[in-house]
């Protein structure tokens, strides 16, 4: 088995720290060029990569080897989630790949406590990110309730000097709208995947 050069090596990180990325994220997280470009550096990487086909796209996560290649003992399998780590990742490529990003972080202050999507530096500044993908508005409502107790404790603002917004990205109009009644007097930002892509 020949050695990896740095942007294949790079791809099969990008995976594990991502979990999935479908083909267009990757192309664009690493400037591949052309979808044909594309196509031949993922074919060279099929000894690492599982894939599948949903709407139009093709799914890319790391198999054995490809754990085993970049120390990842993480194992991911086509689950009905994809969809939910996908749009997460849309917006990591929207927010210009974050250095500093963290997914599904717990944030708890002994009294609320909350597991965000992911957690993420950007422009000097932290942020919170909740993925509405299928969740119930209940759910939403619920959570965005611990994420007001969390606030209103002053535990992040204390140890930040700001409070981090609540960044949501949700699949319609009418769930950005409904999901911007429930964050009212939270610092929040609401984007449809359409928005980011």
């Amino acid at each position: 088995m020949k050695p990896l050069n740095k942007r294949q090596e790079q791809i099969l990180l990008s995976l594990k720290k991502l979990d999935y990325l479908d083909r267009d994220q990757l192309n664009r997280i690493h400037r591949l060029g052309t979808i044909r470009n594309t196509n031949r550096i993922l074919k060279q990487l099929s000894l690492y990569l599982s894939s599948y086909r949903e709407d139009y796209s093709t799914i890319y996560y790391l198999n054995k080897e490809g754990r085993e290649y970049v120390t990842s003992e993480k194992i991911r399998k086509k689950t009905n989630f994809v969809n939910h780590v996908l749009m997460r990742n849309q917006f990591y490529i929207y927010a210009g790949f974050p250095s500093e990003w963290k997914n599904e972080m717990e944030l708890n202050d002994g009294e609320y406590k909350v597991i965000c999507d992911a957690w993420f530096n950007s422009n000097g500044k932290y942020h919170i990110l909740e993925v509405d993908y299928q969740q119930t508005m209940k759910e939403n409502r619920i959570k965005i309730e611990k994420y007001r107790g969390l606030y209103k404790n002053k535990g992040m603002e204390n140890k930040l000097g700001y409070v981090p917004p609540l960044i949501w990205v949700t699949t319609t109009e009418l769930r950005k709208k409904k999901l911007t009644e429930l964050c009212k007097g939270l610092p929040y930002g609401i984007f449809t995947i359409n928005d980011i892509k």
